[in-house]
Order: structure tokens, then sequence, then C-alpha cells
């Protein structure tokens, strides 16, 4: 089973055909749908029909209800999702080339405390955003889950989610919290891994480039080994995975979401990530051109 920690949101999309008239009006379309990027990931994965868990906290109030009941339908685990205060919200700005530009407030999903050894029952991978690990009793609780997942032989799986956040938080603060971590396996886009550093991101984990409709890239450890038919397929080595293009992509919401989740749902993706990296492509491309988004 996939475990998910973070957060579960009330997004809110703004798409525009030009730029934002300052002060006055810009016609738009906007639209509202269950975000966060910890539960796009457990979405995306109840989608391709593996089992996975969502742990995070929403608020006591409709818009909670109604986010997890939707998550619930979608085949996710939410048994454990805490109720508590008021529930965060994106507002997500499209631009017309498709480009996203998030304004956040997390609200309660940084107040998730109390952690309980039951969260990870049955769990074979923990996957954390970066966004868990920085702000309010959710980063104390992502670090004990990540903890209990090192000793129970637990993948752990790490997203460094914004380039915003490393910024804030400092990037000599991110590259020290995450060779502690020592996650199985780290995500990045290519802003956020150039902000990094290439050389910085950790030798020991599997180490996943996504650059949109670039091929993405894939590091494996030095002292990686693989099994199976594609044995040696990149070992110790770097390799570019191609992507699968879109024409006309109006809005890339989600994708990265997708991507890890097409990943970490890949049979045997510790051992064999040139065959989940092409998984997580599919996952990607089948979100991005879905007729209901």
């Amino acid at each position: 089973m996939l475990a998910t920690l973070g957060d579960l949101v009330d997004d809110i999309v703004v798409r525009v055909d030009g730029p934002i008239n300052i002060a006055s009006d810009t016609p738009s379309i906007i639209s509202r749908r269950r975000g966060g990027s910890a539960a796009n990931v457990a979405a995306v994965a109840a989608s391709l029909g593996r089992p996975v868990r969502f742990l995070g906290q929403v608020g006591a109030d409709p818009i909670g209800t109604t986010l997890v009941a939707e998550l619930a339908d979608a085949g996710v685990d939410a048994r454990f999702v805490r109720r508590r205060g008021s529930t965060g919200s994106i507002v997500v700005l499209v631009d017309e080339h498709g480009e996203r530009t998030m304004l956040t407030d997390r609200r309660t999903c940084s107040a998730l405390d109390e952690p309980d050894r039951s969260w990870l029952d049955e769990v074979t991978t923990l996957h954390v955003p970066l966004y868990s690990l920085f702000e309010g009793p959710t980063a104390a609780t992502a670090r004990t889950l990540i903890e209990w997942a090192g000793d129970s032989g637990i993948a752990v799986s790490l997203d460094l989610s914004s380039t915003a956040l490393m910024a804030t938080h400092g990037v000599a603060t991110t590259r020290n919290l995450v060779a502690e971590l020592a996650p199985t396996v780290v995500f990045a886009n290519r802003p956020e891994a150039d902000l990094f550093g290439s050389t910085h991101l950790p030798a020991t984990s599997i180490v996943v480039v996504k650059d949109g409709d670039r091929p993405a890239m894939l590091t494996t450890p030095a002292a990686f080994t693989t099994e199976g038919p594609n044995a040696g397929s990149a070992t110790g080595s770097t390799v570019m995975i191609p992507a699968i293009g879109i024409a006309d992509l109006t809005d890339s919401t989600g994708a990265g979401d997708a991507f890890a989740s097409g990943f970490l749902t890949s049979r045997n993706w510790a051992t064999q990530p040139v065959e989940a990296c092409v998984h997580a492509h599919r996952a990607a491309h089948r979100l991005l051109t879905s007729p209901t988004r």
C-alpha cells in the first residue's frame, strides 16, 4: 500500500486568456476541485487500481466533509483523516500557456499532530511532499512518520514541491533536511532541481527530475542494482526517459503529482525505476488529457 501525507484542500482554479488587468476586470473561467499535492497523488493511485491511504488534517466544516467524501469515493483509504479547524484553500491562476501560479492558505493542513503508528499499517511506501515538512505541527508529524517508516523498512518518497518554499526556508536548510531524511526516491521538477543544486541531490537516493513535455532525468545511486528483465538498465547512472507530448496544453495542474503517483504505483519501482518512469509519464498524460479536467 502507498500512503501519502500532506494537504487536502479546496482548489479554486482561475483560467485567463491573457494578462490580468490590475485594479480592473479580467474575463476568466473559474472552477473548484479537490486539491493538495498529497491528496492528488493518492487520488491518481486509486484511479490506477492501487491500494492507497491518505494521511492529513482537514477542516471540521462542510467543505472538509465534501473533500474527504470525494477522496473516499475515489477509492482512497481516508479513515485516518483528522477533522479539526477550517479547511485550507488554494487559488490556482492558470495563464494562456497552461502555466500555474498558486496562492496558498493551508489552514488546518499544517496542524496535524499526535501521529499514530497504525497509520502505517500495511504501508510499503510513504510519500511526503516538502510542504508537509516545514510548517506547524504537521512538520514534526511528518518527520516522526518518516522515522517510523525507516524503522519498519518502508520506502520513503519525497517531492521537493516548490522553489518558493525552498527559498523561504533556505536552500541550505532544505538540503540538510533532505540529507537527514535519506529518502528512497526524490522527485523534483527542473526549476526545483536547479535551485536545490544537482550536486546536492542525495547520492543514495533514486532521483527523478521532471521537465514538462521534455524527457525526465532519472539518476540512480552508484551502488544501485536491479533485478529482472531490465537489470542493469540504469545501474549507477543517469538516463533520460521521454515524456508523452500533448498539443495545446491548457492546464498543467496536478501533472507532477500524477507523475509521482504513476512512478510509485509501478510494480517494483525501487528495482526497476526506468519502467516506473515510463509508467509515470503515462499517468501524467492520462490526467492531463482527461475529459473531466
